[in-house]
This record gives C-alpha cells, sequence and structure tokens, in this order.
C-alpha cells in the first residue's frame, strides 16, 4: 500500500472540501434507529432511492423495531422496492431487527467499541461499511467509514493504490488524523459530495477543488475507476 505524505495530505484533503462545500451536518435520519435502517438500505444503491423507501416506511408507520418484524416480508419489501434488492433487504431489516431485541442501541453505545462493531459485524448482511456508518452515525463511536468512494478519491489523490483493503484504508485515517466522531462524520460526507459531484467514475476534474488547490494531478478522463 503507497502511503506518502499522509498526514498532510488527509487533512489538505478535508480542509479544501470543508472550505468548498461547508459543514454537511450528514447523516440525515429522526432517529438513531432510522440512521441504521438508511445504513442497510444504502447498500449498492444511491441515497436518493433509500429517501424514497425510508419515505414510504414512515407513511405506512413502519418505522420501528416492532412495526418492521410485525410487518409481512411481501409488504415490507415493496416498501423498500426503491432502495432495490428489495426481498434481500426485507430480510436484513428484519433481521437487525430480531438483534436489537437483545441488543438495544442504548446497550450497544455503553460498549466498547470493539465489542459493539463485532456484535454488529455478526448480523446477516451487515459488512464492515454497514457496521462502521451504524457506529459512527447512530452509536457515535469515532470509527471512520470507508466506502468506494473513498478509495477512489484517495487513490486518484496518489496517497493509496489500487490493492488497498477496507481494514487499511481505515487505518490510515485513524492513525494519522484526529479521532474525533464529528470530524470523521463530516469527513465521510465530504467525500461522499466530492465524489457525486466532481469525483466521479468519469471525473470533472477540471472543477474540481483538490485539482484547484493542486492537491491531485488526476486528470485522465479515459479512465474509469
Amino acid at each position: 500500500m503507497k502511503c506518502q505524505q499522509k498526514k498532510s495530505s488527509l487533512l489538505a484533503v478535508y480542509l479544501t472540501l470543508y472550505e468548498h462545500f461547508g459543514w454537511l451536518n450528514w447523516w440525515p435520519g429522526d432517529s438513531a434507529f432510522e440512521v441504521c435502517v438508511g445504513a442497510i438500505l444504502t447498500q449498492n444503491t444511491a441515497w436518493d432511492n433509500v429517501e424514497k423507501a425510508i419515505n414510504n416506511l414512515k407513511a405506512k408507520n413502519v418505522m420501528s423495531i416492532k412495526t418492521i418484524l410485525s410487518a409481512h416480508n411481501e409488504e415490507l419489501a415493496q416498501l423498500i422496492k426503491p432502495s432495490g434488492y428489495l426481498n434481500q433487504k426485507a430480510k436484513y431489516l428484519k433481521g437487525f431487527c430480531m438483534f436489537l431485541t437483545k441488543n438495544r442501541l442504548s446497550k450497544l453505545k455503553k460498549m466498547e467499541m470493539m465489542k459493539a462493531r463485532g456484535l454488529v459485524l455478526n448480523v446477516n448482511g451487515v459488512g464492515k461499511e454497514t457496521a462502521d456508518s451504524i457506529l459512527l452515525y447512530a452509536l457515535d463511536f469515532p470509527i471512520f467509514v470507508v466506502d468506494a468512494y473513498t478509495k477512489r478519491v484517495f487513490l486518484r489523490v496518489g496517497v493509496v493504490e489500487d490493492d488497498v483493503s477496507y481494514d487499511e484504508l481505515q487505518s490510515l485515517f485513524h492513525m494519522e488524523l484526529l479521532t474525533d466522531v464529528e470530524f470523521f462524520k463530516d469527513y465521510h460526507a465530504q467525500i461522499v459530495m466530492l465524489a457525486k459531484t466532481y469525483c466521479r467514475k468519469t471525473p470533472k476534474c477540471e472543477e474540481c477543488p483538490l485539482k484547484l488547490a493542486k492537491i491531485c494531478g488526476y486528470c485522465t478522463k479515459s479512465e474509469v475507476i
């Protein structure tokens, strides 16, 4: 894994993005439980689709552990249909809600972070990105969420190489930056905003704040990551 000038690069990226986008106040949700639902539904889909699914759940008053568990599988699947993989995600939601009947969010929040993470990761359908999103945004643990956008941005910036693993990239943020919940929340949000706006699969480099700040020299538009 290539990691040159890590701390200065990571901090410079954040400060540049913060200056460009401002504080993003992410993750949207009316409760910690809703954040968890969103974290499961956002797998392999855009957030706009997740919002539609969540609005459907709210409209039918199916936004609690009890109501999700009591909903018929077909009904739940149809409500979350906008998020894709409806039957699979309905199963994941029910499984996570069943988990929460024995491990309440308030109980998880009082645990040591890695113990709570291990329990969440044992739930069917919950991988590292989903688990860490729940830990950071719902439980307020200082853990950095890594996603495909994170790898794309920092590969192009030149901080890591293509073979970097989830754990390696996450450790980079933990080791080189201030470990702070609100900072990690906003940094992840900044990366998502950058990747959706400028650092797309086919990038808009000439308009990118990182390019303008001379932090990123990637500009081969023909390459798709």
